[in-house]
């Protein structure tokens, strides 16, 4: 049965309605099988409204295999963010289909996603063209070992936005700025300000948030999705603690 395909133009009016977008990333070689209907219905408790699934390194059929046992226990879109092309699976609802902008390895500003065109003519995944960019945090991500790439300097936010603005003008879809699974700290707001005032399309932002304020924060200052993965898989009860609602909205553009 075909999928409906539909994931963006959802995203997109929910943006437009001013929603706050959460993505819990899961990671396939850190989540067991066995362990997934428990923790799915915290997530299914929370105000997820994505499901994301990926790593930098993955065992084969791996993700295939966590994404059919997902499904089982979740109706919120699921949505493939890969590291690798090992990684697709036609199980999923889409797939970010990722351009790492942010270095200049050919293989994964190119090259990759050509190797995975032969596998997506098999799937029916909403494809979603994202231009990842990933961000120095402090320490050494896995993304950068497994890319060889260096991140953008995060004093450097002028290159960051023009890297972000360079994307959606050769037609990517959303933008995901990236601090790294992990990482030491989050994206700086200011950053996250800086992008999103010069972008037209969706803005993800992930990697070292930990907290509910700063949760809030990346909202405040214009993230349309917050993606967070680390802090579910060290610490459950932040299923709990997220659950009170954001009492603000995104700040225009005066205010900023």
């Amino acid at each position: 049965m075909a999928k409906q395909k539909n994931l963006y133009q959802d995203l997109l009016i929910a943006i437009s309605e001013r929603k706050k977008l959460l993505a819990v990333l899961i990671d396939p070689d850190k989540m067991k099988l066995e362990c997934v209907s428990d923790f799915m219905v915290k997530l299914n408790a929370s105000p997820a409204t994505h499901v994301f699934v990926g790593g930098s390194s993955v065992e084969e059929n791996q993700t295939d295999l966590l994404i059919q046992e997902l499904k089982r226990w979740t109706t919120l879109p699921l949505l493939i963010f890969p590291g690798d092309v090992s990684q697709l699976s036609s199980h999923a609802d889409g797939l970010l289909f990722l351009s790492l902008v942010s270095g200049r390895n050919p293989d994964y500003l190119i090259g990759k996603q050509v190797e995975a065109v032969s596998v997506l003519r098999t799937m029916q995944l909403e494809i979603i063209p994202t231009g990842y960019l990933l961000i120095e945090n402090g320490k050494e991500t896995a993304v950068e070992r497994v890319t060889k790439t260096q991140p953008l300097n995060r004093e450097n936010i002028q290159n960051i936005v023009d890297t972000a603005k360079a994307a959606e003008f050769l037609g990517m879809k959303c933008i995901y700025l990236e601090a790294g699974s992990g990482a030491v700290d989050p994206i700086n707001p200011k950053i996250i300000r800086a992008v999103k005032q010069e972008l037209q399309i969706p803005l993800i932002v992930g990697g070292g948030i930990k907290s509910k304020k700063q949760l809030d924060g990346a909202y405040e200052f214009g993230a349309d999705l917050v993606v967070i993965g680390t802090a579910f898989e060290e610490n459950e009860l932040f299923f709990e603690e997220i659950k009170a609602p954001i009492e603000f909205e995104h700040l225009s553009n005066e205010e900023k």
